[in-house]
């Protein structure tokens, strides 16, 4: 089946659309977008030049992707933005291209959830999996991990990471590194312990849930500087699911960790 276009929809010559594409009425797809096999655009949307959408990614009304990025020194240069598949976009959702002085792209991986009015800013990168609630808002050069829940209203600093099966609460502000497994609350976000409902949900065993508890427990509340618990914690560790958290914690160079909150 070809693409399916409204007749009030404005496709450009120069856009590229893959077999059961839909485009509803009075959308708009600029030059040099892609959008590959299965994608529906429905009314009032638009998709800017150099945008890649994946296969059976649903994109809802007013949703605008691929715009120029909210950058100051943006001088025009043809960045990208690259969505992963099955995705699903919702209603005002907005997302930016890259910047020469991030990785010229924007990146969204596969299979995730964006709700009404969140924002995925420049230079941005977004696993797999994915939920944005309401209103979220996600800084320029922001890496975001695998299976992420982004509580609504929630809002992410430039250069933030954000690692695979955290959790961030609704109305909090991240301001700094959010650990692998972890959930974070709070205006000004502290570490709140770990994601233990959403990894559950993911298919954590017992032994592995226990295993980072344990594993948090020492590299929060042990004995010694935070940097003396991290190498012993390395030194010990002989799984990948905590090789994962030390990896993410020595790799950091921009933002410092959030942490829990002193008492």
């Amino acid at each position: 089946m070809s693409a399916l276009i409204h007749p009030t929809a404005i496709i450009d010559p120069k856009a590229q659309l893959g077999v059961n594409v839909s485009v509803g009425a009075f959308s708009m797809v600029h030059a040099d977008s892609i959008l590959h096999d299965g994608v529906t655009l429905h009314s009032h949307v638009v998709i800017e030049g150099g945008t890649e959408i994946g296969n059976n990614t649903e994109i809802y009304p007013f949703a605008v992707l691929g715009k120029a990025p909210q950058h100051v020194k943006y001088a025009g240069e043809p960045s990208t933005l690259v969505i992963g598949a099955r995705n699903i976009i919702r209603e005002h959702v907005t997302m930016h291209r890259g910047t020469e002085v991030g990785n010229m792209t924007t990146v969204i991986g596969d299979d995730g959830f964006f709700m009404v009015g969140s924002h995925v800013a420049h230079d941005c990168i977004v696993g797999n999996n994915a939920i944005f609630a309401n209103g979220v808002g996600v800084g320029g050069h922001v890496e975001i991990g695998n299976f992420v829940t982004m509580g609504g209203f929630s809002a992410v600093h430039q250069f933030v990471r954000i690692g695979d099966f955290a959790m961030v609460g609704g109305k909090a502000t991240v301001l700094r590194d959010v650990i692998p497994y972890g959930i974070v609350s709070g205006e000004q976000a502290f570490l709140n312990g770990l994601n233990l409902v959403g990894l559950k949900r993911r298919g954590f065993d017992k032994a592995a849930l226990s295993e980072l508890r344990e594993t948090y427990k020492q590299l929060f509340e042990g004995e010694g500087t935070f940097d003396q618990r991290l190498h012993i914690l390395s030194e010990q560790t002989n799984t990948d699911t905590v090789q994962k958290l030390v990896d993410f914690i020595r790799t950091g160079n921009a933002r410092n960790l959030c942490q829990p909150e002193l008492r």
